[in-house]
């Protein structure tokens, strides 16, 4: 299996931009396809992106398609979320989640994925 931890969140104004980053350890990357959610504070965890294993097909949730940017570095056991013009709302607890490849492709809801991180937590003031 597969251990991650996140990493890069923080305080940030509207308009700003953060990174961050999934770190993964106990098993290669590339034997996964790769997800971002969110949680925020009363609210259920939501999907964001959606990275395929070979990091060539990307998918967005509509409320950050053109803000944010997912990416990986499978010889690196990593993968990024890349927020710009970061808005209040995007305001939560960031979670990345691993889903074995075998499993199939795209998948946006959390019970899709087998791993999880502890998540990190961004912060978006007005």
């Amino acid at each position: 299996q597969v251990q991650l931890v996140e990493s890069g969140g923080g305080l940030v104004q509207a308009g700003g931009s953060l990174r961050l980053s999934c770190a993964a350890s106990g098993r290669t990357l590339s034997t996964y396809n790769m997800g971002w959610f969110r949680q925020a504070p009363g609210k259920e965890r939501e999907f964001v992106a959606h990275v395929m294993w070979s990091g060539t097909t990307t998918y967005y949730a509509d409320s950050v398609k053109g803000r944010f940017t997912i990416s990986r570095d499978n010889a690196a056991n990593m993968m990024f979320l890349q927020m710009n013009w970061l808005k209040p709302e995007d305001t939560g607890i960031y979670y990345c989640a691993a889903r074995d490849k075998a499993k199939g492709s795209l998948v946006v809801v959390t019970s899709g994925y087998d791993y999880w991180g502890q998540g990190t937590q961004v912060t978006v003031s007005s």
